[in-house]
């Protein structure tokens, strides 16, 4: 079977961002499939591919996946009409793919919504068999982040979703609460799979804190890590409230360390140096390869999300479940199913969302009894292996979408993990 695989931020793990296609690609072909994947040209994550960006693309192999890559410069520090420009670009220049290539099957992945417009094109002119992988709600997350306001975008926003929905052959969902979604608009009976995002057992593992190396880190420091977007979604000023609230305490053996990249981290940087902050530390985006020598070594990890109640059944964060596979205690700032899982598994914290307070209270929870963390990295690393281990995900999504081309995949949500 060859694939046609559309993920607009495809990476590996010689970069900083999440590797679920990566590794999908890479099952399928272990199981003898081919892969044919298209992106864009992130330009704070750029991927290694021979030829020029002043040409329409860019085409390598990579690992065995055959990547194209539209020369579309996308960055998250873009603007909201830059940024939807990028995304209607990759989809009108995805439909020439999908009505021109020889494949097998058509995926598309999520955010963008805009990511599936190929595969409907494919699937009703072409007939081809389209699975549609759906990593958040739109219009619903937009639309309660306030990030699109305009009633005609959103009016067009419910529409695509809804000929997305319809025209798949069979959807993935991200978290139950996304299969949900899924199967209140979709047409009756259309085959959903629930695959969460997964944990890399073979790059994050436990670590010792002795060997934490920072830039501004102590050795005795207590250090909470945050890694990925540092957008208007992640919420990350609710963060710096507890860096605040901590050291009026007089805790400074607390330190905080934010890695990655977005729009909002020049501003979260300005106001920590504004405030004095000095247990902030900002990093640069790091490698997959290079980010387990950090987050295996910290004292726990920091699972941030604004309070907006599509987020609490309706995301699946891949910086979870890098936590728990490198066995770090999690402290988690909303409600949902991470909370509820953080607090059945005892792999960490949950506190209420907007409270400095209680997210400074649990910090020092953590901070004051190491026995405490141990427990619950060893709970998390468990968490980890028998249930999110990447092999075990990666062999449900092969058999998924063999079932689909084979025209056998049951009707209705199917829980897999």
């Amino acid at each position: 079977m060859h694939v046609l695989y559309f993920h607009q931020y495809f990476n590996t793990p010689r970069g900083g961002s999440g590797i679920r296609s990566y590794e999908f690609a890479r099952a399928l072909l272990a199981r003898g499939h081919r892969v044919t994947m298209v992106c864009v040209n992130e330009v704070t994550d750029p991927l290694d591919l021979p030829g020029p960006r002043s040409g329409p693309m860019r085409r390598g192999v990579i690992d065995g996946i055959d990547v194209i890559q539209f020369n579309l410069n996308y960055s998250n520090h873009q603007s909201l009409p830059q940024r939807a420009g990028v995304f209607l670009r990759f989809a009108a220049r995805g439909i020439g793919l999908a009505l021109t290539l020889d494949y097998d099957l058509i995926f598309a992945t999520s955010t963008p919504l805009t990511a599936g417009i190929p595969g409907i094109f494919a699937r009703v002119l072409r007939r081809k068999p389209f699975v549609f992988e759906v990593r958040d709600l739109w219009p619903e997350l937009p639309k309660a982040m306030g990030v699109v306001k305009n009633p005609l975008v959103l009016v067009g926003l419910s529409a695509l979703e809804w000929l997305s929905y319809r025209a798949a052959s069979a959807c993935i969902g991200l978290s139950a609460g996304i299969g949900r979604g899924i199967a209140a608009r979709a047409r009756r009976n259309l085959p959903i799979a629930i695959i969460p995002n997964a944990a890399d057992l073979d790059i994050f593992n436990p670590g010792r804190r002795e060997d934490l190396r920072l830039d501004g880190v102590g050795p005795r420091d207590f250090v909470a890590v945050f890694t990925g977007a540092h957008g208007q979604a992640n919420g990350l000023d609710a963060v710096l409230d507890a860096a605040a609230e901590l050291q009026r305490r007089g805790r400074r053996d607390i330190v905080f360390a934010f890695i990655g990249e977005g729009k909002m981290k020049p501003k979260l940087v300005g106001r920590a140096q504004r405030e004095g902050l000095n247990n902030c530390r900002f990093f640069d985006l790091m490698p997959k390869t290079r980010l387990n020598s950090v987050i295996s070594c910290a004292d726990a990890g920091l699972m941030i999300l604004a309070n907006v109640p599509a987020f609490y059944y309706g995301t699946s964060p891949n910086k979870f479940f890098d936590y728990i596979a490198a066995g770090l205690p999690v402290i988690n700032n909303y409600p949902g199913w991470l909370a509820e899982m953080i607090q059945e598994h005892r792999c960490g914290l949950a506190v209420p969302p907007g409270q400095a307070s209680a997210l400074a209270d649990a910090l020092c929870s953590l901070a004051d009894q190491p026995e405490l963390r141990r427990e619950f990295g060893r709970n998390a690393r468990h968490l980890a292996v028998t249930k999110f281990a990447r092999a075990a995900m990666a062999k449900k999504f092969v058999d998924w979408l063999e079932a689909v081309r084979q025209n056998r995949a049951p009707a209705g949500l199917q829980q897999f993990a």
